[in-house]
């Protein structure tokens, strides 16, 4: 009898989950980004982005939460979370576990869905903005945004845009 479910190593499950859809590299992410075509959704867990910083203009979601907060149709999703069609670029810290969250997103139905080619450490590295502290973050009046959000001053071109980083560790609703 042969086995259908034969197990399979983490290189080879990448290499078939990004068979799946075109990964975008940093730069055309950062473009994609300012022109408002793509959604940049950070899952680093906090230690990681209070050592390393945050993307101007990314949504931070916990990786544990990320099927909940985009699924248009989730009852605890982010305002963001409008469409499938949205385009979402998710960024971990090197580019392996995004890979992976881009494949859930895809799951379902979110068919625009990719991941950063290198994760953060890629951004970094060409040259693109970077808040260098999460103590910058900062808090905007409630009037001016959804409950936990904050904005992050970034580079000046991403200034005047209503981006907000929104941190669910564990606050609010929802799993």
């Amino acid at each position: 009898m042969t086995k259908t479910n034969e197990p399979t190593g983490i290189d080879a499950l990448l290499e078939r989950v990004r068979r799946g859809y075109e990964r975008i590299e940093a730069r055309p992410a950062y473009e994609a980004a300012r022109a408002g075509t793509a959604l940049l959704v950070d899952v680093r867990y906090a230690a990681l982005r209070e050592r390393d910083g945050l993307i101007p203009g990314a949504l931070v979601i916990e990786r544990n939460e990320l099927e909940w907060r985009l699924d248009p149709r989730g009852s605890h999703r982010v305002p963001e979370a409008t469409s499938h069609d949205l385009r979402v670029v998710v960024i971990c810290n090197e580019g392996y576990a995004s890979s992976l969250a881009a494949e859930s997103l895809h799951r379902l139905g979110l068919h625009r869905a990719t991941d950063l080619v290198g994760g953060f450490q890629a951004w970094r590295r060409a040259g693109l903005p970077v808040t260098p502290d999460v103590r910058e973050v900062r808090e905007v009046p409630e009037a001016a945004a959804a409950p936990g959000a904050a904005e992050v001053p970034g580079a000046p071109e991403m200034q005047g845009r209503r981006r907000w980083v929104r941190c669910h560790d564990g606050v609010g609703g929802g799993p």
